[in-house]
């Protein structure tokens, strides 16, 4: 009768606790759920067979190449090459390229400006080719792919997107082949560098040409339309209402000997671009002149057309690449702080503003101080955007979510042509999908990504780039004669990956998927660059030996911090330290030790798990700079929002985590799945460290006010070893994880969010006060056992200390099993050891191990 007794005094208990576990259960497998669908494209439903946004661009004359001679008779005071060897990418034919059976990559460029000492090769179609390296044939053996149309990358061209047509069919394409014929017409113009001419005919590089929008570039001040109406060019369509602006825009340029836009005036074209169909505009130069971005200057690129006017293509604000910060942020909590929460503050109020922040980790600098970054510089460049709201706002693939977008690219220190001072030159690495807009994955300038009139960003997204300067990273390693680099070893790495996302990896398609998206491979590349390099280290004696032989050296000890910096990746973006089968098997391969040459992926929802903050960019974003922050790293932050002409149909949205919008829920999930984190060798230390400390102030406490009482489980309690363990398994759930998952992981800020330290106190002072006031109402409603005992000052003033020391102990090591383990230790030896067993009977009679169930 006992025994039937206490089961059912169990049972009762078993299923309230249930109750609350399933509750948190569910939250769990919800939120995860939606984590992967987050991962879906972000952009308008388009009804089948529409018109992408690149049709659209090639009614408009200024899109077509034809439309600008090769001939290009400009001051050169005025206007200056964007690069040395500027050309216009052609496709061939399969009959010309089965006419090279000797060449697996080649194409035609029709060269547009070339160095002097080449001129005469303006306006030739040539052939460009990639030198023959063992290290670029390894690349072309792993990218080069036949296509053959999946029905995915049909049914994803029929809703608008632009995929490489041309090369459907073709039984190898190569990485200069798939950015030819990325879209329906030869229309990418490229930038090359370190190229060698090997015949009167013929071109080879050794680097991945970069994509720009035009030939030339000047720096100007905009000044307004032309008030001559005599040759006036306006849109029909344009977001300010009819009538639309003049696209003569007057500009004064730049003048080296003053030093100030007192130069020659000229009337270019900024042209009005066509809308997309969703109705969008991707720029428009209505009020450019006002524009607050424009305070230093405008750089221009463009072309003369064949009336000798200057065609505007893209635009860059000066101010946003000048080396002169307007926010300088000195140590590392105030620049994670930063970056967590003032970067996109108030973005839809800035619309049309930009600003720039350097943010130093180290606490004693002195905010007066100058950046000390110089010309040569390479630096690291994190690339995330936003979205589009207002009356003409895109549609979100997730309620409540905007995804923006993350990439990688590279900061040069340059002597600015114009100004001869330092500014900043970015390259993008985009690891791109097929887009309805035409922008093509691989190596894209600002000017062409960002700045380009048609297709870029500027004027359409909010735009956060945060260049990153990071010795273990971005500086070459000297190992006596040996060097090995970073930068280069993680271009290359984004290079397959680029290559890859153009040809679809032989599908014609790449879309975004919850484990293979921009976000996702571009942090696989970083991972598999370091690995990559420590291989080449373990897999040469040469610099084997000059490690050991140089254990001081500052080489050896950048080194070492390059491993830190690969494990704080993997801690941070990999959970429980498991690497993705695929993100290993590609490493693997792009080393060599793989016997097959294809790039693994498994796009399924264990993989997204298995690195599930690398799924939404702005969760990736802030980790990393987080990450890099611990190391030491400066970071440069350039901001934009809806830049450029005045668009009153948009605003910039600030992307978000998943239903970032929706403040609690991406906060709470945030938060338990960073309290999973395994805790290190220090981190049991502290925890030991509180328990001790705890367990003496309560110890005395305890016995000065007689609230405990020393007691055997198994001779005063009657408790065999079974009965024992299983309450004491019981305990561990309830109360000691549930409530530390309550008051600790969901109430108080994780440590990787960086908060002010009175924000810190006042959450913890709430986090406290509920865990405490939450005893007393629990024993008057679901607890009865718990009342007098929990109303007890004595009670409550030991678990008060017991929060306390829980909320210390996570706020320290961010782990939720710590501060449980500690409740669970305290609770368990309360109620077995120091008579809390007997506090919490109703009635005396025969012992009751199950009703101790929801002591604390």
């Amino acid at each position: 009768m006992g025994r039937s007794l206490r089961h059912s005094h169990w049972r009762q208990r078993w299923q309230k606790s249930l109750g609350y576990r399933w509750i948190v259960v569910s939250l769990m497998v919800a939120i995860v759920a939606m984590m992967v669908s987050c991962a879906a494209p972000q952009r308008s439903p388009l009804p089948p067979a529409s018109p992408s946004k690149y049709d659209i661009a090639l009614q408009s004359d200024f899109n077509a190449p034809n439309y600008y001679p090769v001939s290009q008779p400009l001051d050169l005071e005025r206007y200056r090459p964007v690069a040395p060897w500027v050309g216009q990418l052609i496709l061939p034919t399969p009959d010309q390229i089965q006419s090279q059976p000797n060449l697996l990559d080649w194409v035609w460029i029709k060269i547009y400006q070339a160095p002097p000492e080449s001129e005469s090769l303006i306006g030739q179609t040539l052939q460009l080719e990639w030198q023959p390296t063992p290290e670029r044939q390894a690349y072309l053996d792993t990218v080069t792919r036949g296509i053959q149309f999946s029905d995915e990358a049909i049914a994803n061209q029929r809703k608008g997107n632009v995929h490489p047509e041309r090369l459907n069919g073709w039984e190898l394409v190569g990485s200069l082949q798939s950015l030819a014929g990325a879209r329906p017409r030869d229309d990418v113009m490229v930038a090359l560098t370190r190229v060698k001419q090997v015949s009167p005919r013929e071109l080879q590089i050794d680097t991945a040409p970069i994509q720009v929008s035009a030939p030339f570039h000047g720096l100007v001040q905009i000044l307004g339309p032309d008030p001559d109406e005599t040759e006036a060019i306006r849109a029909e369509q344009c977001p300010t209402g009819t009538p639309c602006v003049n696209e003569r825009f007057r500009v004064r340029h730049y003048n080296p000997a003053s030093d100030q836009f007192d130069g020659p005036e000229e009337v270019v074209r900024i042209p009005q671009v066509l809308p997309t169909p969703a109705g969008r505009f991707q720029s428009t130069p209505a009020d450019l002149e006002k524009s607050p971005a424009g305070t230093a200057g405008w750089y221009i690129y463009g072309a003369q057309n064949r009336e000798g006017l200057f065609v505007v293509r893209a635009i860059a604000p000066r101010s946003l690449l000048l080396l002169t910060p307007e926010t300088t942020i000195a140590g590392q909590s105030a620049s994670l702080n930063y970056i967590n929460f003032l970067n996109w503050r108030n973005t839809r109020d800035r619309k049309g503003t930009l600003q720039t922040a350097w943010l130093n980790p180290d606490d004693s600098l002195d905010p007066a101080v100058s950046p000390d970054w110089q010309v040569g510089d390479r630096l690291l460049v994190m690339h995330l955007f936003g979205g589009i709201g207002g009356e003409q706002a895109e549609a979100k693939s997730l309620p409540g979510t905007v995804t923006g977008h993350f990439a990688y690219g590279v900061a040069d220190v340059i002597t600015d042509p114009f100004t001869q001072t330092p500014r900043f030159d970015i390259t993008y690495n985009q690891v791109y999908s097929h887009n309805p807009g035409g922008i093509v994955a691989g190596k894209i300038s600002w000017a062409d990504y960002t700045g380009n009139l048609q297709r870029g960003w500027l004027g359409m997204r909010p735009i956060s780039d945060t260049l990153i300067k990071l010795d273990v990273l971005t500086q070459d390693y000297q190992f006596g004669d040996i060097t090995l680099s970073p930068m280069t070893e993680l271009q290359q790495q984004l290079e397959i990956m680029m290559a890859r996302y153009r040809t679809g990896d032989g599908t014609g398609a790449a879309i975004v998927k919850p484990a293979q998206s921009c976000v996702q491979d571009s942090n696989q590349a970083v991972v598999n660059t370091i690995l990559q390099l420590e291989r080449q280290v373990q897999a040469t004696p040469a610099i084997s030996q000059w490690l050991q032989d140089h254990p001081d050296a500052p080489q050896t000890q950048r080194f070492s911090r390059l491993i830190d910096l690969r494990q704080a990746l993997i801690k941070k973006f990999v959970p429980l330290g498991i690497l993705r089968a695929d993100w290993r098997q590609n490493a693997e391969v792009l080393a060599g030790i793989r016997p097959e040459q294809a790039l693994g992926s498994q796009p399924n929802w264990i993989t997204s798990l298995l690195s599930w903050r690398t799924v939404v960019p702005h969760v990736a974003y802030n980790d990393l700079a987080d990450i890099f922050l611990n190391q030491g790293a400066e970071l440069w932050v350039l901001r934009t929002n809806q830049v450029g002409g005045a668009d009153p149909t948009i605003e910039p949205l600030r992307p978000t985590q998943l239903l970032g919008q929706y403040l609690v829920i991406p906060t709470a999930f945030s938060r338990l799945i960073e309290s999973f984190r395994i805790p290190q060798l220090q981190d049991w230390g502290i925890a030991l460290a509180a328990l001790s400390i705890y367990g003496a102030i309560a110890w005395r406490l305890g016995h000065w006010w007689r609230f405990f009482k020393p007691t055997n489980p198994f001779d005063d309690l009657n408790l065999t070893s079974a009965t024992l363990t299983r309450s004491l398994l019981r305990l561990l759930i309830l109360p000691a994880l549930l409530e530390e998952l309550i008051f600790r992981v969901l109430l108080l800020p994780h440590p990787t969010e960086a908060v002010q330290s009175h924000t810190l106190g006042i959450w913890l002072a709430i986090s406290l006060g509920l865990f405490v006031i939450y005893h007393p109402l629990n024993a008057l409603t679901l607890y009865p056992a718990g009342n007098p005992t929990f109303l007890r000052p004595a009670f409550l003033a030991l678990a008060g200390l017991l929060g306390l020391t829980c909320s210390l102990v996570y706020l320290q090591t961010g782990s939720l099993w710590l501060p449980t383990l500690i409740h669970w230790i305290v609770v368990g030896a309360w109620v077995f050891g120091l008579g809390g067993y007997q506090r919490l009977q109703p009635i005396p009679p025969q012992p009751q191990a199950d009703a101790v169930m929801g002591a604390s």
